[in-house]
């Protein structure tokens, strides 16, 4: 929901370790990804599901609970036979936060609430402590409700995908020639973006598949954060480096963000400054405090 829980989340790379496989989530919580998600949807096999949770379970729950803030699950899709379970599983663990995949809209979080509210009670966890971020562009339903997750319970990301939309809509590629993304696939991008700032939440980017292509990683970020994402999925440990960097702000763009801040503290009254040969306007104050904020130096 919108409020302060929302507005004070920040993760910068949001690492997936596959859930039926103990070294991989060993290594991932041991690595300096901000969130890491075990995964029991994609990453595991139709009959290792149950296998999984369990695993997952059990390895959320061996951890000092001081740590499980940065561990998520991501769950089987609400319409599917295995969220139940999952979540069943899971929940009492206490992860920090839990991953909808293939969402609908708005509503599959009001369900997510209710099935996550009745399990924390039943565990003794305390309500509305594990957040929600949701993949909102795997379903084609998804993309045309991208604008109405404003005050859903528990969400503080939204995050798209394009290989289980190009799925969704029988496509055979979702990408060109020059390898960029298809229009379908940009435009998911840019509903993520829209909605998470229309719901008060982060968006986060999708994976970089490649997994060895450091470079084409770094530019891709860099343009992202450039164009108000927050945050950046990744599949390996070697990507998270180069995310957590890409989504940290420099200490010249800090400085530079300062200066702003500090030159409409001194008149203000103004509404626009003349700076350096621009005229500054008040979104650009409010982007440079929101960059001091994701610098840490709100």
């Amino acid at each position: 929901m919108v409020d302060g829980t929302a507005e004070n989340f920040s993760a910068r790379s949001w690492l997936f370790a596959p859930g039926d496989s103990e070294r991989k989530t060993e290594k991932a919580a041991a690595g300096p990804a901000d969130v890491v998600v075990l995964d029991l949807e994609d990453a595991v096999a139709e009959e290792g599901k149950p296998g999984a949770r369990s695993m997952v379970a059990a390895f959320l729950a061996a951890r000092p609970p001081a740590e499980r803030h940065r561990l998520w699950v991501r769950i089987n899709p609400l319409d599917g036979p295995h969220a139940l379970a999952d979540l069943a599983a899971v929940i009492p663990a206490r992860p920090g936060g839990v991953m909808l995949p293939k969402a609908r809209g708005r509503r599959d979080v009001e369900t997510l609430d209710h099935y996550l509210s009745a399990l924390e009670v039943s565990a003794g966890v305390e309500r509305g402590t594990t957040k929600v971020i949701v993949l909102v562009t795997e379903t084609a339903e998804g993309m045309f409700a991208t604008g109405t997750y404003r005050g859903a319970p528990r969400m503080v990301a939204m995050t798209w995908g394009a290989e289980d939309l190009a799925d969704a809509v029988g496509a055979s590629e979702n990408r060109g020639a020059d390898g960029g993304y298809g229009f379908t696939y940009e435009l998911a991008r840019s509903l993520c973006l829209l909605g998470a700032a229309a719901a008060g939440v982060a968006p986060v980017e999708t994976i970089h598949g490649d997994f060895r292509d450091m470079e084409g990683l770094r530019r891709r970020a860099e343009k992202v954060r450039r164009d108000g994402y927050r945050g950046m999925l990744a599949i390996h440990p070697d990507q998270v480096d180069v995310i957590n960097e890409a989504f940290t702000p420099t200490a010249e763009e800090l400085a530079a963000a300062q200066e702003i801040v500090d030159l409409f503290a001194a008149r203000p009254g103004a509404g626009t400054i003349g700076h350096n040969g621009a005229m500054l306007d008040r979104p650009h104050l409010a982007r440079a405090r929101a960059l001091l904020a994701a610098g840490g130096r709100a």
